[in-house]
Order: C-alpha cells, then structure tokens, then sequence
C-alpha cells in the first residue's frame, strides 16, 4: 500500500469516531406543525397530511431543520372524530375538533389540530343542506322526567328533505330546566322554558341552526344549594395586576356544578374598591397595597341567595412580567363512550417573548375537574414534557368543568375553564352500543319510536295521510299519526311516538286513503311486501333501539 493511501486511511479512521459522537449528539430543541392550528378543515372521509419539522443541534455547530415526520409519534386527542398514522396521514372519521400532536423520541412535543365537518347527505342526491326545522317547534310537559322527541328535517339546495336526527349537535341552553341526549330525546328536569337547538356541519363547510323550545310548567324551578369561588386566595401587585376568579353553582337536585361566573343571576362585589375591583364577570384588578374580600351571591328563582368570598391581598411589588391569560383549547370536548378520553391544552399568554406557550405539562400548572369521581383529569406534577396532562377520562354520563390552575413565580394564579361531556344515549341507528352507555339490552329497557311523514308534498298534496300501530301488548292503534285518523276524538298528530321494550316486533302500517299516494319507507323499516302508491303498506322494525320511521307520502 503507498503512502499517500495509508495516510487517508488513517485520516478516515480518525474521522470516524468524531463523525459518530456529533451524529449521536443531534439533539431536537422545538418542532413545528404543518398544517399550522387554525387552517385545516375536512368533511368526514377526506385525508390530510400533516408534517412535523425539528429544528436540531449537532454538537456545538450551528442548529439545522430537517423533515422528522416518519420518526415522531404522531397522537389524535379524539379518533371518535380524527385518526392519525404512524407517518401522519389524518383521515377525519366524524364531525368534531380534534387536537393533532408529534411527538418527538426526546420528548419535544408540537400541536396542531383539525375540524371535521360532517358530510350532508340526502336521499339520491349529494346536495347540501340550507336550513333545519326542528320538529316540534315548540313542546310542552307537565312535570319532570317526562321526555318528548324532538326531530331535525333538513331541507337542501334543491329542496329536498331528510332526516338529520342523528347527524346534529343537540343541545338545551339550559341543563337545569332540560336535558337532551343526542338522539334528540329532551326530558325535563325543572320548571321553566328552555330553547333547544340542533347545529349541523354541512358540506359547504359552513354551519346550520334550527331551534325549538321545550317548557316544564310544573315542578320547581331549580335552585342552587352552594357556591364555590376558585381560587378562594389571590395575591396580586396593586400596580393594576389582574386575577380571574371562578364561581361554580352546585344544583339543589342532581348535585352538578354549573360554572356560573358571568351569568346574569349572580353579583360580584369588592369590599373595599379602592384596594381591589372586580368586574360583572370576576377579573379583580389590584389598585392600592391593602387586603379586601371579594363577595360573589347567586339569587334563586325563589329569591333565596347564595354566597361565597375570596381574599385578596395586594402589595406595593412592581406587576411581574406574568401569564397574562390562560386558555384551555378546544373550550368543549364530547367523548361517546364510558372510559373515553379527551385531550385539554393549556396555552398561556405573555407580555414579551414567547408571547404563547404551551403549559399543558408544565409543573406549575394544576389541572381539576368539578366532578373528579366521575371526570378524572390527569396533571403532570413532574414537569416533564413527554408527560399526558390534561386528559380527561369519563367514568360516568354527563359534564363536568375542567379547570386548568397556572401559578405565576410570586403566587398569583390564573385560571380557565373548559367543559368535557359524555352523553347519555341508548344504542340507536347511529350508535349501535349506544353513547356513554353501561345498561346491556334487555327486556327491562323501553325503546322509543318516533312516526312522522317525511317531505313537504304530504302537507300539500296529500292531506290525508296516515299511519297506525299497535302496542306491545295488541292494543290497536296505539299510534295513530297523521290527518287521516278519523277513528274518535283523538287526532292524528304530525309526529307520534309509542314506548315499546327492547326486542319487540312492531308492525306500522299505511292504509290505503283516497287521494294519497304512498312513496315508500324510511331506512330502517324491514318490509314484508312491495311498496305500492295505493296501498295499504306495512314496515316491520324490531325495537333493539330507539327508532325512528319517515312515512313519504307523494
């Protein structure tokens, strides 16, 4: 071997080693998201693909970025509405926010997230929906725990109608007065009046609302038994330093709290101003060094009142370049499934730079749930950044407040708040097992089906269009629905609905009627014969259940 060779061989092998020890000193400092938070939308069933960029140390040299998308793990807060693949491939899967992470193998974690919207669909035609009329407009029951269905037609572009019963967000602008599952079953719960409302994603990216409202004329109106402030000690600088303070309403009859901060029944008051403010919705500002008592009372429907108290002390500190706020992300996260999970983020904002950060595993910040038993929240009281604060695991049917405490250096605190829900629903078309169900099928459960004619031609063409059913037990006509029941003085309503327990055969029919011509079933019917416009047409249904049956009428 020459000389020259030998020596570059010797400079290869004494290379080697240091190349091996800055290659194994790569170290990942941040990562970044592409798509960025905020800017990516799909309908359910399409795909996006999500990139994870590190920015790097070699050693000492200078920092480098680099496409590590194949070797982080990447992480969807909720595969009810989003899934994500080991190379980061989304594919939205139903209607809903998600919270998409990367994770890196030395912990560095990034988020993004993603909005599914779900897809209209139409009988025939892939038209999308314009407007929503909840049936009925307006409901009314005389007592608690009485229930009543409410139905979601949408009507689409080319004037169509169908059936969104299951595919809209139902909510009731107020829990204490009525519930509602999400198969659009409200039950009462107290006196008074509350608007129900059904929101649809549609295919057009944009949202459609109908509403109906839902009154309980008899019964109490629902009282609060207690109220809590968090926290129930700030300390703050007097030079204008600010604290947010929470206040949770415990319910008289189930037992919830409510997070009623900045509702229109309770009154904030600081009992000396000049030390400290508070605001109508509970941000107290320090003004001189000093002590005061925050007071928050809570007035009843019956006029009783309810109250609770925070101190707070104020010094002559010059204001800390703190957390200015703090935001829990997504603010509402729904799972369907006792034990499912949902992941919080904690964001804080600052005065200087980093403007933002993500707290959501930082030590100092303290995660609770209102109802721990029920709704466990996990916090990292290591610090560590690989670390799953924040997740929420469901134990139970119904909401809870998540709170997210972060602590400053000089002790003040800031909080927000953020609600988590598994809903009540027994199995259904949609949700075979049901949502957030723990019941088995059996004959001790009662199914619910609900009848109405479905299409805007019944009401105009054929006004005489009807449909009967038996009970359970062989009582004929238990249902009667529709302007053709002639049979007493009981008339046909446009929507009807009979309780059956689980496992029972029902037979709904549509006799022959002079001047209607039939136009067959909805989905879930079984039929035993041919549909034809004279009549008379039957749909078998087997309640395993809660069902729902259009009856379209030409």
């Amino acid at each position: 071997m020459n000389l020259r060779l030998r020596a570059s061989l010797l400079l290869i092998l004494l290379g080697l080693p240091l190349a091996l020890m800055l290659t194994g000193c790569n170290k990942v400092l941040a990562i970044s998201i592409t798509p960025a938070a905020g800017t990516e939308v799909l309908i359910v069933g399409q795909t996006a693909q999500y990139s994870a960029f590190a920015t790097e140390q070699m050693g000492s040299a200078a920092t480098t970025t680099s496409n590590i998308s194949s070797s982080v793990t990447w992480t969807s807060s909720n595969p009810l509405v989003a899934t994500i693949n080991s190379s980061g491939l989304a594919t939205a899967v139903g209607a809903g926010y998600v919270t998409i992470a990367a994770l890196s193998s030395n912990g560095v974690t990034a988020y993004s997230d993603l909005t599914v919207n779900a897809a209209a669909t139409t009988s025939g035609s892939s038209s999308s929906v314009t407007s929503i009329s909840i049936i009925p407009g307006s409901q009314s029951v005389a007592s608690p725990n009485q229930t009543s269905q409410f139905l979601a037609i949408g009507t689409t572009s080319t004037g169509t109608t169908t059936n969104l019963t299951n595919s809209v967000s139902w909510s009731s602008s107020s829990a204490q007065i009525a519930s509602i599952n999400s198969a659009g079953l409200a039950t009462a719960v107290s006196q008074g009046t509350s608007t129900i409302t059904a929101l649809y994603a549609s295919s057009t990216g944009g949202t459609v609302v109908g509403t109906a409202t839902f009154t309980v004329t008899g019964g109490t109106a629902e009282q609060y038994t207690a109220l809590t402030l968090m926290p129930s000690s700030v300390a703050i600088s007097a030079s204008g330093q600010t604290s947010q303070l929470i206040a949770l309403a415990t319910s008289g009859t189930t037992g919830q709290q409510t997070d009623v901060t900045s509702s229109a029944q309770i009154a904030w008051s600081s009992s000396s101003s000049t030390i400290a403010t508070v605001s109508s919705s509970g941000l107290v500002t320090g003004k001189n060094a000093g002590a005061t008592t925050i007071t928050a009372e809570l007035t009843n429907p019956d006029g009783s009142i309810i109250s609770n108290t925070a101190s707070i002390t104020t010094t002559l500190t010059t204001a800390p370049e703190p957390l200015i706020s703090l935001t829990i992300i997504p603010s509402s996260l729904t799972v369907l499934n006792l034990k499912g999970q949902g992941q919080f983020l904690a964001i804080g904002t600052y005065s200087t730079a980093p403007y933002t950060k993500d707290l959501t595993n930082d030590a100092s910040l303290v995660w609770k749930s209102s109802f721990p038993n029920d709704f466990t929240v996990s916090s990292n009281t290591g610090g560590g950044s690989g670390a799953t604060a924040g997740v929420v695991t469901a134990y139970a049917s119904g909401s809870t407040t998540i709170i997210a405490e972060a602590t400053n250096p000089d002790g003040t605190i800031q909080t927000a708040t953020a609600t988590f829900n598994c809903p009540y629903s027994a199995p259904n078309s949609t949700f075979t097992t049901g949502s957030c169900y723990s019941g088995s099928e059996g004959s001790s459960l009662i199914s619910t089906l609900t009848v109405y004619s479905e299409g805007l031609n019944s009401s105009s063409t054929s006004p005489n269009w009807l449909v009967t059913a038996s009970s359970a037990t062989g009582t004929a006509d238990v249902i009667h629905c529709g302007p053709g029941w002639t049979n007493n003085a009981k008339t046909g309503g446009s929507v009807c609905t009979a309780t059956y327990p689980v496992g029972t055969t029902v037979t709904l029919t549509a006799p022959a009627q002079t001047g209607v011509a039939f136009g067959g079933w909805s989905y879930n019917c079984q039929n035993t014969a041919p549909v034809t416009a004279s009549g008379p047409n039957t749909c078998t249904i087997t309640m395993d259940y809660d069902n729902t049956v259009g009856a379209i009428f030409n």
